[in-house]
């Protein structure tokens, strides 16, 4: 009577255990795929968000690239003593020479994977390394830069505007970015034009817009390469 109490509790306690285990076991499988889940949709809104920096970031080139253009079509015929260029297209010029332009990086999907933990469940390194990479050491020295652009970029409006007398119109809606100036007035003041402080002015500005473009640079290329390693993470 003893021995069948002892297997009746004996199997009562293996049955015991092993639906402990397996609810266990269940459990745990179910939290793996609820967090590998988790992680594929960040990584999916993860390449969406990189598709529109790359977008962003180049067209940010672009405008620089179209400013240096502008600067140097000014120098130019500042050195012909204003022989190849008109007043207005001058004027025309200046005001479309934008070396202010941020780039400021959207991090929402990375910081909410480095809260959740969903950062440490990335099966490959390099995307890790790169994405640590891009929103931290290169955020801040985007952001270094970008101030010291900034401040220059107020000092560069302000004193050819007051000068030349500069009056547009501004369309919010039109241009890439922050809208589009339209210009509706000007008196030209040729004494500061052929200045050396407007030819400085303009030199500086390339130079800064050079800058830019070698961190931009920098930038577009860590962005597509995390694009491609989140493209092969979500295949993974």
């Amino acid at each position: 009577m003893k021995i069948q109490s002892y297997k009746k509790y004996l199997f009562e306690g293996l049955v015991i255990f092993f639906s402990v285990f397996l609810s266990l076991y269940v459990g745990n499988l179910n939290e793996k795929r609820t967090n590998f889940e988790k992680k594929q949709q960040y990584i999916i809104d993860l390449i969406e968000i990189l598709n529109q920096d790359v977008f962003q970031v180049e067209k940010l080139m672009d405008q620089l690239n179209k400013s240096e253009k502008f600067i140097n079509s000014i120098q130019n015929d500042i050195d012909s003593q204003h022989n190849l260029l008109s007043d207005s297209e001058v004027i025309d010029m200046l005001i479309d020479i934008e070396v202010g332009f941020s780039f400021f990086p959207k991090d929402g999907i990375f910081n909410q994977m480095i809260s959740t933990g969903t950062f440490e469940l990335i099966k490959n390194n390099d995307l890790k390394m790169i994405l640590l990479e891009m929103y931290n050491h290169q955020k801040e020295r985007n952001f270094a830069t970008s101030k010291e652009i900034d401040e220059f970029n107020l000092m560069f409006r302000n004193l050819p505007y007051s000068k030349f007398k500069i009056r547009f119109d501004y369309n919010l809606l039109d241009g890439e970015f922050y809208g589009k100036r339209n210009l509706t007035s000007f008196k030209f003041d040729n004494e500061f034009y052929l200045s050396n402080e407007f030819y400085g002015l303009l030199s500086q500005a390339k130079i800064y817009s050079n800058m830019y473009k070698r961190q931009l640079n920098d930038i577009l290329k860590s962005n597509k390469e995390s694009l491609l390693l989140s493209k092969e993470e979500v295949k993974n």
